[in-house]
């Protein structure tokens, strides 16, 4: 890692006292020198610069790609809740930072990332009552990104009731927006902009560059929306809540806005959001293991041991146990302490540790889900009794999220369940900005319309190259249930979600029970069983839920995506077809494949029903056509051993 610091004391004020009209001249001067400052900073290879200006009660931070201005962002912009700010801002020091590195995560969509950027951290004044705060900026050649700072003397005890940080445009861009975090995409305008958005959000300037603006690293601070701006065309930050500083530690997450010429670039560039978090605070992470998961779906004990069995016989790492098994998940009163059926569920019995300790022989992992209220109950009581029952980790059900007390203490109990080893997956409206990389116990999340929605392909699609952008999305995959064949694109796309969708826990069969299970009774799943196992079966068990590389090949926004990842020497590559037929033309050069590949297609046959998956060994070349019949996917493996 390469770290070059440099200072530079800008004194507007400290004006020479030798003759009167001297000081008189430089005191006018002083101010007006003020008003006009501009600072520049640059990307690491010189493709984005930011031009930032002070002198008004906002920082204007124009941000160019190749000379042309894609954006222009108006920082500062608070309302507290009494008068904090007098004047006008004025730079009073600046200090610049150069870093170039590369680190390695725990697991993730890539071996390792780079971290390469230029820094600039602002000392600002007001000039009014001389309150000071910092804004600090840095710009990758992904993206820009900054983040507020506030003295904890001139900001004692204040609390930030909105803060209006303006992204703002030329034109009336087409831009993808959703109302919640499991909402469905919709295409829009910045002008016909209605409500406040889930971020991140993607916006089309122009035909070559698409910019993504969102937050990173919140974990104590009221999350950020994204509406219509009050002036110009363009969005606004909105706080889910006020924010108390001091709770806070004085700083506010980054606001980001990310850089590319195809929305695919953003999804491929997403370390961006993770390098503006802190590194991983575990010193030993030997017990975190990604994997994929199949849910229970029976809550008996009989339904139990057919599930491990049968994740033990097909490559399935763990076994989740849902909603119901210690009681009616939204009664206060169920005790997450105890193995208490929800008779409405299922008639049991469930012998729960009986079921653990048969795992742990089939070396499969148990994960149980346990509602917010209990959650909040109970925490402390049920983190170390888990461990001890030998349960690998925890899914985190219907979360409070938004504000900053849901936030931080959120974020609370994903640290308190990494003291006891356990792994958290978050469900229902909770979206990452990165805190996987400093606690990667938190696997993955939902914040996503999956499976367990329906979506048609083409949401799927929107999801991919949106919601994506800002980490892993727990998609409740499923593969036999009739909705599937019915309304999702069929089994053949849903190989190619395995690939595209990135989670490191990864539930492949949410709806879907071994046929040796029992039959349920009462609401816990379906009555949908696993019913053939072939070699298609085989392929969806045996993709890989973690990568060693992700590319973005190729596609259009809501209508086809294409999606290439290396695990080991073994490429897969993914097409999701929301559309009619299509022929593509994969490029894979771009794989520096091995002569010595052998290339398995599969896909669903032309005219064949969606419950069909096509398996064919092609020859590998350096632009392979395929062809993907309209509303499914297909996935290219090329082996290379």
């Amino acid at each position: 890692m390469i770290q070059r610091y440099k200072k530079l004391i800008v004194l507007p004020g400290s004006c020479t006292n030798r003759e009167k009209l001297l000081l008189l001249f430089v005191f006018i001067l002083c101010p007006l020198f003020a008003r006009s400052e501009m600072v520049f900073l640059s990307a690491p290879s010189g493709k984005l610069k930011a031009e930032m200006r002070t002198g008004r009660k906002y920082m204007q931070i124009d941000l160019f790609s190749n000379g042309d201005k894609l954006l222009e962002t108006r920082t500062l912009q608070f309302e507290w809740d009494k008068n904090t700010i007098e004047g006008d801002w004025r730079i009073i020091r600046q200090e610049r930072k150069e870093v170039r590195q590369t680190w390695l995560p725990v697991y993730g969509e890539c071996s390792q990332f780079p971290d390469r950027y230029n820094e600039l951290h602002l000392t600002l004044e007001s000039t009014g009552n001389r309150k000071e705060m910092w804004l600090t900026i840095r710009l990758y050649d992904e993206g820009m990104a900054f983040r507020y700072s506030f003295d904890s003397l001139d900001f004692w005890n204040r609390t930030l009731n909105k803060e209006k940080t303006q992204f703002l445009f030329a034109n009336d861009c087409t831009t993808w927006v959703t109302g919640n975090a499991q909402g469905a995409y919709s295409s829009t305008t910045l002008s016909r902009m209605q409500g406040a958005g889930d971020r991140p959000q993607v916006i089309e300037v122009n035909a070559n560059q698409y910019v993504a603006v969102g937050e990173a690293a919140l974990v104590d601070y009221s999350c950020m929306k994204l509406e219509k701006s009050e002036t110009g065309l363009g969005v606004q930050s909105v706080l889910s809540g006020k924010v108390q500083l001091a709770l806070a530690g004085y700083h506010s997450p980054w606001r980001y806005v990310m850089v590319a010429g195809h929305p695919g670039k953003l999804v491929q560039n997403n370390y961006f959001i993770l390098n503006l978090n802190e590194p991983n605070q575990l010193e030993n992470t030997d017990w975190i293991k990604p994997g994929k998961v199949i849910r229970e779906v029976t809550l008996t004990t009989n339904g139990g041991l057919a599930t491990v069995d049968w994740a033990a016989e097909h490559g399935i790492e763990y076994v989740e146990f849902d909603a119901g098994w210690y009681g009616p998940e939204d009664d206060p009163t169920s005790d997450a302490t105890t193995v208490t059926v929800d008779p409405k569920r299922s008639k049991g019995p469930l012998d729960l540790p009986k079921v653990i300790k048969y795992a742990e022989s089939k070396g499969i992992g148990i994960i149980l889900y346990v509602n917010m209220k209990a959650l909040h109950n109970q925490l402390d009581e049920i983190l170390p009794l888990y461990q001890q029952w030998g349960v690998k980790g925890l899914k985190y059900g219907f979360v409070d999220v938004g504000d900053q007390y849901a936030t931080s203490w959120l974020h609370h109990a994903v640290r308190k369940a990494a003291k006891y080893k356990l792994m958290v997956d978050i469900h229902d409206e909770y979206r990452p900005t990165g805190y996987s990389r400093t606690y990667p116990n938190l696997l993955t999340q939902e914040g996503i319309r999956g499976d367990e929605e329906t979506p048609a392909l083409n949401q799927t699609v929107y999801t991919l190259y949106n919601r994506m952008i800002c980490g892993a999305g727990d998609y409740t995959n499923c593969y036999f249930a009739s909705r599937v064949i019915e309304k999702m694109g069929g089994r053949s796309a849903q190989l190619a979600k395995r690939v595209a969708i990135y989670s490191p826990w990864q539930f492949i069969y949410w709806y879907d029970r071994p046929a040796k299970a029992p039959s349920r009774a009462g609401g816990a799943g379906s009555e949908e069983s696993i019913i053939q196992e072939d070699a298609v079966t085989a392929f969806y068990c045996s993709i890989p839920v973690v990568w060693d590389e992700t590319r973005f090949m190729d596609g259009n926004m809501g209508e086809y995506a294409v999606v290439a990842r290396r695990s080991g020497s073994d490429w897969y590559v993914s097409v999701l077809n929301a559309g009619g037929d299509r022929k593509i033309t994969l490029p894979l050069s771009e794989l520096q494949i091995e002569e010595n590949c052998c290339g398995i297609l599969y896909s669903q046959p032309r005219g064949k029903a969606k419950d069909k998956v096509g398996i064919k060994k092609v020859k590998v070349q350096q632009a392979f056509t395929v062809d993907v019949a309209a509303n499914s996917g297909c996935v290219l493996h090329l082996s290379c051993d």
